[in-house]
């Protein structure tokens, strides 16, 4: 094995998702291809179609030249023009089509990861052309195919794996971006601090404090006097930030305590995937 250790954590992640994908969607007959899933606009079969075709072009294939419909309406910007393309190209493939493309790309995918030799900070191309470097992108694409395991189970009835390898790469990253959520996206006033209490298969207490200058940091330290406490299970915390669910909808399962219309604004404004 060649892959940097600091890579290892990230490949390990893909690598649990897109086995648990394949062996989910391996059994399926041509029309449960075609159940929603919680990621607005697609399909068992669309999401199946996004995971194939990211790690298509992590492997360095051409993007596919392909005009999309017009009448796509959960379609509203750029970056979602950009992933629609690998999913709608895909739109009338068959199961035995799709489990097929899905299971050499795994083994390209693999084997590439075996071969793999480039330093953490080695600049790749990633989405839309943008730079990141390799670290990054394997962070973002064990990130991005362990949330597509968790909607393809939701649409398939098949809840698991809220604690793998996957899991806690979306911890990590969820966590981070808390501060600009609470003090940008939610304004909250200067000087205060919103404590989110986790529970469930993966467990956290996290503080995010706003400083005099309303910038925000997270911390693991409890606050005496917070502004907000937000408490809910894990994988609610996971719905709500993937912006798979609206507050409404999951309000029994959420325990919102202080200021209210400050963890309203939270609530509303904790989606942070694309």
């Amino acid at each position: 094995m060649t892959l940097h250790p600091s890579l290892q954590t990230y490949a390990d992640a893909w690598s649990h998702s897109v086995e648990a994908i394949s062996e989910l969607v391996g059994p399926l007959t041509e029309g449960e291809w075609n159940q929603q899933t919680p990621c607005p606009g697609w399909s068992v079969r669309d999401i199946v179609s996004h995971v194939i075709g990211v790690d298509c072009e992590m492997l360095g294939d051409p993007r596919p030249i392909h005009t999309l419909p017009r009448d796509l309406h959960h379609v509203q910007n750029e970056a979602q023009r950009y992933q629609e393309v690998q999913v709608d190209v895909r739109r009338h493939h068959t199961a035995p089509e799709m489990t097929s493309e899905l299971e050499y790309t795994v083994i390209r995918r693999n084997r590439q990861l075996r071969n793999e030799s480039r330093q953490p900070d080695t600049v790749v191309r990633g989405p839309r052309g943008a730079e990141e470097t390799l670290e990054q992108a394997m962070r973002r694409r064990a990130f991005d195919i362990w949330v597509h395991e968790q909607d393809l189970r939701a649409a398939l009835r098949a809840p698991g794996n809220l604690d793998s390898p996957g899991a806690y790469v979306a911890r990590d990253r969820l966590v981070e971006a808390l501060p600009m959520v609470v003090a940008k996206k939610a304004a909250a006033p200067a000087n205060c601090a919103v404590v989110f209490d986790v529970h469930g298969p993966i467990e956290f207490l996290r503080t995010v404090r706003v400083n005099a200058e309303g910038r925000g940091s997270v911390d693991g330290a409890p606050s005496l006097g917070p502004l907000v406490t937000l408490g809910m299970d894990w994988e609610t915390f996971v719905r709500l930030a993937c912006g798979r669910v609206t507050p409404q909808a999951v309000a029994d399962r959420v325990k919102a305590e202080g200021d209210d219309a400050l963890a309203a604004a939270i609530l509303r404004e904790l989606p942070v995937t694309p």
